[in-house]
């Protein structure tokens, strides 16, 4: 899975919009959404927050987390923290790009969210980092890595399989050879 295909399945997490239109329930193959009426919230996938914005029919209202005091504790929290904290959202890293690039305007302090949630970001990378290291150089045969999000296993994924299988060869090479592999005269 490519980074694009993670963004995917982030544009269809549910945030809050303020739409200022009038609308019916819509049926999607996903299920109902709205009614939508003006100045009333109502949850939308992030795809559609996204759309309803560019055509300025609507004000997103950021989630919950993505206030600066509560991404101030998170990066704290995931510094001070040898092992992966929880993360207010499984998409946190994609659904701030999403919501930073097109709808800035309805973010508060938007340029420290962005801060806050890379610092934490470059944090957890550096951790999945030395844990792959450790990994590789104890041997070991398997690891529990919980409070990972999906992109950031997409990150180290293709890293940590390549290690691996080098590591794999180089062992395979240095094993020394037996009676079989030995070339036989004709």
């Amino acid at each position: 899975m490519d980074p694009s295909e993670v963004e995917f399945l982030a544009e269809k997490e549910m945030v809050t919009i303020i739409p200022n239109f009038s609308l019916d329930k819509v049926y999607l193959i996903g299920g109902e959404l709205g009614p939508f009426n003006p100045g009333l919230p109502v949850d939308v996938p992030l795809w559609l927050a996204i759309n309803l914005k560019q055509r300025q029919k609507c004000r997103i209202v950021p989630p919950e987390w993505m206030d600066v005091e509560k991404l101030e504790v998170i990066r704290e929290q995931e510094r001070k923290e040898d092992t992966f904290t929880p993360i207010p959202s499984p998409y946190y890293m994609e659904l701030t790009k999403l919501l930073l690039n097109h709808a800035s305007d309805n973010i508060p302090k938007a340029d420290e969210i962005r801060t806050l949630v890379k610092d934490t970001w470059d944090t957890r990378i550096a951790k999945l980092r030395l844990s792959a290291d450790s990994f590789v150089s104890q041997q070991e045969v398997h690891a529990k890595l919980d409070n990972l999000t999906l992109m950031e296993i997409n990150t180290i994924g293709t890293f940590f399989t390549d290690s691996l299988n080098n590591l794999f060869k180089i062992r395979a090479n240095l094993q020394p050879r037996g009676e079989s592999t030995m070339s036989q005269e004709y």
